[in-house]
């Protein structure tokens, strides 16, 4: 049987908010469910409800939810590509988000928020694209793009605009235009577009030693000397195989919430970076774990997917096409000699609708 439920949360001042949520799930032995919870203190007031007859959830669609118009209230819906998971906001109606980097913050902390690992804005289009995508991430800061974003975009945009089977669109992007294409069984393959190699245009002061690009360089991170690629999808990533010793990453014993913060606000990097790790299963399969700029470790990036198989190419470890396995799940990636394009393929799943009480 189907079940809808609600929950409400709501934070006294000096932080108040509220957000609620709605889930649906088959069970298949429950004939009724209500429950009722409350925990008060001088700081937080929570409750919640359950029950069978508050939402029928098999009618509800993004298109019709996000209609609601309410003064002070965010409709959103939630998607996660591989588990890396983004509040999505219908915001064609303007060009400024409908949310601030500070609120973005609190919406998508995971203990006193909706949850997430970014905030992305559906807008109008610009410069003869068909829409605009910004993204806020965890931590309030502006990225330039987001792969797994871009295909929780499309398929968002395709159930607002009750697109069926498969359909392609652009969308503007801090990165330039990417265009995303809904395949016939719900995956997304997304044109990433050419990558970025020119060492002051990734952005990264280390020195170019191939040409202009910076390919299996030494960089040094907390006294230890890594070997790095250091690759742009329009935004900036840095990818390791290993150290100088030679020995190959196993990247289920890398301490990443140590070692990743050392990346990315490492001094050669003048706007942060993504560093990608990644493991050499075979040549056409490799394993990543990520710490994204921003946002520290997520389950899955899929610039940085892109990015990594650009590098294992020109450091000559892999073909060009790829599955990539990231904690959330693989990806498809393929750069291809004819175009220099990256194309990604994945998942893109919506999770819940919500409202939240800015």
């Amino acid at each position: 049987m189907e079940i809808a439920a609600t929950s409400t949360v709501t934070l006294s001042p000096p932080q108040s908010r509220q957000f609620s949520h709605t889930f649906s799930r088959s069970l298949r032995s429950l004939p009724s469910l209500r429950f009722n919870l409350s925990f008060q203190s001088t700081s937080l007031r929570v409750s919640a409800t359950s029950s069978m007859s508050a939402f029928a959830a098999e009618k509800l669609s993004p298109e019709t939810f996000l209609d609601k118009k309410e003064s002070g209230i965010l409709h959103f819906v939630k998607y996660h590509g591989l588990g890396n998971d983004f509040i999505l906001v219908d915001n064609r109606d303007s060009s400024e988000p409908k949310v601030t980097q500070e609120q973005a913050v609190k919406l998508c902390d995971r203990n006193f928020g909706v949850g997430a690992d970014g905030v992305i804005f559906a807008m109008p289009g610009t410069n003869g694209a068909d829409y605009t995508m910004r993204i806020f991430n965890s931590d309030g800061s502006e990225p330039e793009m987001c792969g797994n974003g871009v295909r929780c975009f499309a398929r968002f945009i395709a159930e607002i605009e009750n697109l069926q089977g498969k359909h392609s669109f652009t969308m503007h992007t801090g990165a330039g235009l990417i265009v995303p294409q809904i395949q016939d069984d719900g995956q997304v393959k997304v044109d990433m577009g050419e990558p970025i190699l020119r060492a002051e245009d990734v952005p990264t002061r280390l020195v170019g030693n191939r040409g202009e690009s910076v390919v299996a360089a030494e960089l040094v991170v907390d006294g230890v000397s890594w070997i790095v690629t250091c690759v742009s999808m329009g935004n900036p990533h840095c990818i390791t195989f290993g150290t100088k010793d030679g020995q190959d990453l196993r990247v289920d014993e890398l301490k990443l919430s140590e070692i990743g913060p050392k990346f990315e606000h490492h001094e050669m990097f003048p706007a942060r970076t993504n560093t990608e790790f990644v493991e050499v299963l075979s040549r056409s399969h490799l394993k990543m774990r990520v710490w994204e700029r921003g946002a520290g470790a997520t389950l899955a990036c899929g610039t940085g997917a892109c990015a990594l198989v650009v590098a294992a190419v020109l450091e000559g470890r892999t073909d060009r096409k790829c599955t990539v396995d990231l904690p959330g799940g693989p990806l498809e990636i393929e750069w291809k000699e004819e175009d220099n394009h990256i194309y990604m393929t994945g998942p893109a799943d919506l999770v819940f609708y919500g409202s939240a009480l800015l």
